[in-house]
């Protein structure tokens, strides 16, 4: 095997020097990755095009084109895996490399989609994916049926070798005829039962590029001639520059340009942009510097007088008051719950505002020149990233190009285009490549945060100890109100008299999506009291959700196999729990079992987190795995330590010294079991198993101690006992 050692920095500057930019830089990451047969990959090859998905070159390399950012959760390796389970090559023959979003918006939007997100890449998307490589089997075998003589029925694929009778060849001796190649009719895609290569592990092309230093990010990109802005928006939203002084630094060294960003309504991503400012330099340091230095007067409208505490005051009074908007009604909870009201079971819980924190704050690098316009972003759907560029210099999107870079994680921010929008409108003003980076303040400040949600609930206990009514109320922020909705409307439990509502706050803080939004909030308020209601009753909570779920296949299987594996009791010694939850989210029906020992003192040691899975059909368990493993560490950490601090219109914790995230001596095992349905239904990984797993925790803690944690983050409670 050879080894190819290289620093990011000169593979950066050399990809400059071979390609005059970094494109050629975008292919090689995936050729560096290590393949299953544990050899290097080699740099992917213009081949004939079979299809918009994919080439093959003469050798019978296949280089297939993602349509989807890989941001960690393996999506460069799974449709990699789709294409090549349909087309029957050996996966060391496989290439991969980022689709062409300019070629997507120009082609009728050949990939079909190229956001990534919801955990929607392999649930929703293999049909089509699936269907290219299909596709592109059935060209290459008509192609040898022509040149053959014989019917396309009577040729066979596999492994990368058209046969019939005595006569052989391989892909890439047919793929230019294949390529010419019309099929009067498109195969189906393959039954779980025919798969080969999906369901097996595949190591993740992305590894090795991304461990040896050679993966491109887009705070990586140089461009020549290219120069650096920081920029510092509005502290509140809606805030708007009053004034800057930009002689204060304009003699400082290295300083080219100031340049204000207008407050904005972004359209096209449903958003606000806030009004900035933005220094330019030739370095980011003395940008950063500069832009500290430079006085800035801000006009905040009012925003400036918006608290937590007061919100939170707020939405603690409406969770007692009926509200106006009811989302599900089953028979009427609300004159038994009030002939029950000595002993009626009571509930409420709370999350707050959280960060993103991914591992790279957002960068961008724009260059408009006029003849076209280049983007290199942080983003989750590039083809996004290419309207709004198109929008902010005022061009035909046909002349956007967008260069997609690897992404330091996602987790729902990547859906923003602020950055892109300010790199496009900086470099416009300034007639050079403008790299823009947010710190870390930037980032987390201006950030779409998780909204926060509310819940009061009510339940009556009738014979049997299992509910007769229950009666759910939550409030959320006014800018995304169905995220409250999502795991409480349409619970599996089956309790006959149902009813749920929803109040909405509003703070004028931008919020968005957030990895499994809604249901990573709603989780750990409902299956709190899921343990209430079991307990109230004298139920074993396992046993109560195995009981109020029959009829469900989905969450049977869950359960079932949670009662199998997971060894729950409520019977240990004090300062020792185990906790259960189990939630339905993106097509996935995950339960987790906490283990935990608490001091006296309170000190909490979070001891295994076991996951069982439902998402119907797994195609690639190593990814799989580790998905699980990140929504576990992701939730724990936020769960723990997180939760954004709202005065006075801002967020005043904004970097990690005052934003805690887990460490790694924290993290606890991971155990993982798999219980799938494989009956049609496709569900998400990658945000899955982490709702369940703060609820689990919390049972746990109660379990431990006797006390019931009702908000996060844990860090603001007493788990002391005696």
């Amino acid at each position: 095997m050879n080894h190819i050692n290289i620093s990011r920095r000169k593979f950066i500057t050399s990809s400059l020097a071979a390609g005059g930019g970094l494109m050629i830089g975008f292919h090689i990451p995936a050729a560096l990755a290590d393949t299953v047969m544990g050899e290097a990959w080699k740099a992917p090859t213009e081949g004939a095009e079979i299809n918009a998905w994919l080439t093959i070159d003469a050798d019978g390399i296949v280089t297939v084109r993602c349509p989807h950012t890989e941001m960690g959760q393996g999506g460069f390796t799974s449709v990699p895996m789709m294409i090549a389970e349909e087309l029957d090559c050996p996966w060391e023959n496989i290439r991969a490399v980022m689709a062409d979003a300019n070629r997507h918006e120009t082609q009728g939007r050949v990939y079909v989609e190229m956001s990534t997100g919801g955990s929607n890449l392999v649930r929703n998307r293999h049909p089509h994916i699936m269907q290219a490589g299909a596709s592109a089997r059935e060209r290459l075998k008509e192609a040898a049926a022509q040149a053959w003589g014989v019917e396309r029925s009577a040729v066979t694929a596999s492994q990368g070798v058209l046969s019939s009778g005595d006569k052989t060849g391989t892909y890439g001796e047919f793929a230019s005829a294949a390529a010419a190649v019309t099929l009067d009719e498109e195969p189906a895609i393959k039954a779980y039962g025919d798969w080969w290569l999906l369901g097996t592990d595949v190591p993740r092309i992305d590894v090795a590029p991304k461990t040896n230093g050679s993966a491109i990010y887009p705070i990586d990109v140089r461009l020549p001639d290219m120069v650096y802005a920081a920029v510092k928006a509005s502290p509140v939203p809606g805030g708007k520059v009053k004034s800057f002084d930009f002689e204060a630094i304009r003699a400082r060294p290295g300083i080219i340009a100031a340049v204000e960003l207008k407050q904005a309504k972004d359209e096209l991503a449903n958003a606000d942009l806030r009004s900035a400012v933005a220094v330019v330099a030739d370095s980011f340091y003395r940008a950063k510097t500069a832009l500290d230095l430079m006085p800035i007067e801000w006009e905040f409208n009012g925003n400036e007088t918006i608290s937590y505490s007061a919100m939170d005051a707020e939405a603690k009074t409406k969770m007692t008051q009926p509200a106006d908007h009811v989302e599900e009604i089953r028979g009427d909870p609300r004159p038994i719950l009030e002939a029950a009201a000595d002993k009626k079971v009571v509930g409420e819980y709370n999350r707050p505002y959280e960060a993103h924190v991914t591992m790279m704050p957002p960068a961008a690098v724009a260059n408009v020149t006029p003849e076209r316009v280049d983007v290199w972003s942080f983003t989750q759907n590039v083809h996004h990233v290419l309207l709004v560029s198109a929008d902010q210099a005022g061009r035909d999107p046909k002349d956007v190009y967008v260069h997609a870079t690897y992404q330091g994680g996602g987790f729902g921010c990547g859906n923003a285009v602020d950055v892109p929008r300010q790199a496009v409108e900086i470099s416009k003003q300034v007639g050079r490549p403008v790299k823009v980076i947010w710190t870390r303040e930037e980032d987390i400040g201006q950030n779409r945060s998780r909204p926060p949600v509310w819940a009061h609930f009510e339940a009556d206990i009738g014979e049997g100890g299992l509910p007769t009514a229950l009666l759910m109320r939550s409030v959320g922020e006014i800018k995304n109100p169905a995220y409250a909705d999502r795991g409480l409307v349409n619970t599996p439990y089956n309790i006959e008299n149902r009813r749920y509502e929803r109040h909405v706050v509003n703070s004028n803080m931008p919020v968005g999506p957030h990895r499994a939004p809604g249901n990573n909030s709603t989780g750990f308020l409902i299956e709190q009291f899921v343990d209430e209601m079991a307990l109230a009753g004298d139920w074993d909570p396992l046993e109560w959700r195995i009981k109020m779920t029959e009829g469900n296949e989905p969450w049977q299987r869950v359960l079932l196999k949670m009662k199998e594996v997971c060894g729950f009791t409520t019977d240990l010694p004090r300062g020792e729990g185990m906790g259960i939850a189990v939630v339905e989210s993106h097509g996935s029906v995950v339960g987790a079992c906490v283990t935990v020992a608490v001091s006296r003192r309170g000190s909490l040691e979070i001891d295994n987190v076991h996951i069982v899975s439902n998402s119907g059909y797994i195609i690639n368990p190593l990814n799989c795995a580790e998905q699980i493993k990140s929504c576990v560490a992701w939730e724990l950490s936020h769960v723990m330590n997180g939760g954004l601090n709202l005065q006075n219109g801002r967020f005043m914790n904004v970097n990690l010294d005052n934003y805690s995230l887990m460490r790694f001596p924290e993290m606890p095992r991971v155990t993982i079991d798999h219980a799938l349905s494989q009956d049609g239904w496709w569900g998400g990984m990658g945000e899955t198993a982490g709702p369940p797993t703060p609820p689990a925790l919390a049972n746990a803690i109660f379990f431990a101690t006797g006390k019931r944690v009702r908000s996060t983050p844990l860090i603001q409670h007493d788990l002391s006992w005696s």
